[in-house]
């Protein structure tokens, strides 16, 4: 019978001082089978890399900083057995800051630079933990095959490839693995998007068929209002993947939706973490497969600032070949369409304020000149199998109260915009009537 397997992976916020890596190998001891742990940069070292790439002449005391910053965390590494890897990843930043200064522009010595951040980390997570008894060992991801869709920057790893190529003779005892990046299409480094480690996290995860993957935060869990708007809630117990996906997309700082689809097709559970709290059997929030409990909004995600682009269009034929042209390069342009609404005649998108102005551009070059209505705030109810009425889900005074205005329903949220702009209010009252907040 095999050993469970749990893969853990460790943020930034979880890697800010000594303490953090005390408590970290305090949970790798407690923890039951064997854990493949994932970290990101030491906290704040993938700000300077990022600065340092982008000014490298300045930079000069960049790699002695660094190296004091890491050996802090990890006194003796440079004369261990991990001592000749640490050198050589502090030489690499050299190599890469002189590349740049040559040639600013040289995305592979930018992403060689990056990098460096997640290698310094494994390589210092993983020294403590030996020094607190624990087998560990750094793992590169690039170095064990695990490959990325794209090149220099891709949106996510590349799960049937590496299921092929990926080395798992590297994961005996405790693995440090590096999140972030793997190999690219074109054999070179190529880096993941926002949450990448995360992503990296639940991507191992399915292709060593894990147990379970756990997110250890600086925050107890999914809250179901986002904390930065000044709604008092308790966490989320459970969330079904597309709750969370349909949460994530438009709020909440906790997850990044490329980090569940990975587990979505084996069910592999994932659990949110608070690091310096205490060892619960149970997490705050699991995240798993979608489930028909209670015909209730759990959480409400929130997208300020808001614009819909209507457009009307005489030929059902033109219509249908000059949405599909915009849809593309809404997409190359790096600009979300949070809602489409296509009816023979008529199409309308929703976009951010901030890229009202190239949206309108690519829908005039197809269609004509839209018609442009800004709203203060798109709301998204998320539960699973909700009504497809607001009516049925909020009390009509709060409804009408708001101006809220429906412009989607899928199984797992409803999304609903309004013209008002004071959000806070808004969500306090919102959270009341679905009872999502805390009584203080």
């Amino acid at each position: 019978m095999r050993k469970t397997i749990t893969v853990h992976k460790f943020g930034g916020s979880c890697l800010r001082d000594i303490s953090d890596l005390n408590r970290i190998a305090e949970v790798i001891h407690q923890w039951d089978g064997q854990s493949l742990i994932v970290v990101s940069a030491l906290w704040g070292t993938t700000d300077r890399l990022m600065r340092a790439s982008q000014e490298p002449r300045y930079a000069s005391r960049l790699v002695s900083d660094l190296s004091g910053q890491h050996l802090r965390f990890a006194p003796g590494l440079l004369e261990s057995e991990n001592g000749v890897l640490f050198q050589l990843v502090l030489d690499g930043i050299e190599q890469s800051l002189t590349e740049l200064a040559q040639t600013p522009n040289n995305w592979v010595a930018i992403n060689r630079l990056l990098a460096a951040g997640e290698r310094l980390s494994a390589l210092v997570v993983a020294h403590h933990l030996k020094q607190h008894g624990i087998e560990a060992h750094p793992v590169g991801a690039e170095d064990i095959g695990l490959k990325l869709k794209g090149t220099n920057r891709a949106p996510v790893v590349d799960l049937k490839t590496s299921m092929v190529e990926l080395d798992r003779s590297a994961f005996f005892g405790t693995p440090v693995i590096t999140g972030w990046f793997g190999e690219g299409d074109d054999g070179e480094l190529a880096l993941l998007g926002r949450g990448g480690s995360d992503h990296t996290a639940t991507s191992i995860a399915r292709l060593v068929d894990a147990d379970k993957v756990i997110l250890w935060k600086d925050v107890d869990g999914v809250l179901p209002v986002n904390p930065r708007w000044g709604v008092q809630s308790y966490p989320i117990p459970y969330l079904g993947y597309s709750e969370a996906v349909e949460l994530a997309r438009l709020d909440t700082p906790v997850l990044h939706p490329a980090t569940v689809e990975p587990l979505r097709g084996i069910g592999i559970p994932l659990e949110i973490r608070d690091l310096r709290s205490v060892l619960k059997e149970q997490a705050a929030s699991i995240i798993g497969p979608d489930l028909l409990q209670v015909r209730q909004v759990k959480a409400i995600g929130c997208l300020p600032n808001i614009t819909r682009l209507t457009v009307n269009s005489s030929s059902l034929e033109v219509q249908s070949e000059n949405l599909g042209r915009v849809l593309i390069e809404l997409a190359d342009r790096n600009i979300s369409c949070w809602n489409l609404d296509s009816i023979p005649g008529q199409v309308s998108w929703i976009v951010s304020q901030h890229d009202l102005e190239k949206a309108k551009e690519i829908v005039t070059n197809h269609f004509s000149v839209p018609d442009v209505n800004e709203y203060g705030v798109m709301f998204s109810l998320v539960g699973n199998k909700l009504p497809n009425d607001s009516a049925d889900i909020l009390s009509s005074s709060t409804a009408r109260q708001l101006g809220l205005e429906i412009v989607s329903t899928t199984d797992h949220a409803v999304r609903v915009i309004s013209k008002r702009k004071d959000i806070s209010t808004m969500l306090d009252i919102l959270a009341s009537d679905l009872k999502l907040t805390v009584e203080l």
